[in-house]
């Protein structure tokens, strides 16, 4: 995490401190992946946040849980777009509010919906995430709702990627990039935009 300010920096130590404090109680991370948040979970999600280029003013991160790369996001964001804002919505009660928590405590322009991503009524979001929350069909499906002619969408994704495009690609017409993951030599990063229906 060298590529950032001394004050995300912190921040983000924080937030792992926060992460393991109240993950035994509410499983927010998988325990196993608890020794190494800062590379498994931080790490990640901070990529997540880089891949969108230039700037934004409104970012939804769909199916948060424990906050990746949500909370990331809000945090990095927070000292390189000032007036940026981050809605997490995660449908789980116990989750949102840990996130809520971890918003008040490190002080960041964010929010949290806790609903389903179905019901969510906002205006469409510059950028929108999700990380392993469902497969790209059913994700652009559910979050269909929420996409503008200028939303950028980035999904972190696994070695099924690939397919994952194809199938998409059967019932949705879009734009996409592909970023090789630095976590993960099997992963990527999508990057949609000009999301339409077939």
């Amino acid at each position: 995490m060298t590529d950032v300010s001394r004050e995300t920096r912190e921040a983000l130590g924080k937030y792992a401190e926060l992460v393991r404090k109240w993950s035994p109680r509410i499983n927010l991370v998988a325990p196993s992946t608890l020794p190494n948040l800062e590379t498994r979970h931080i790490a990640d999600s901070l990529q997540v946040f880089h891949v969108k280029q230039g700037p934004w003013r409104t970012w939804v991160d769909l199916g948060s849980g424990g906050g990746f790369p949500g909370i990331v996001v809000a945090i990095a964001g927070k000292h390189e777009f000032p007036s940026a804002r981050v809605t997490l919505v995660e449908s789980d009660k116990r989750k949102a509010t840990f996130l809520r928590a971890v918003i008040r405590e490190l002080d960041l322009p964010a929010d949290v919906l806790s609903q389903r991503v179905e019901q969510v009524r906002i205006d469409p979001p510059d950028v929108l995430s999700a990380r392993a929350l469902a497969p790209l069909p059913k994700l652009l499906s559910i979050a269909e709702h929420l996409l503008g002619p200028d939303t950028t969408c980035v999904f972190p994704k696994g070695k099924t990627w690939e397919s994952e495009v194809e199938m998409a690609c059967q019932e949705w017409s879009f734009e996409h990039d592909v970023v090789q993951s630095t976590t993960s030599p099997e992963a990527v990063i999508l990057r949609i935009r000009k999301v339409s229906r077939v």
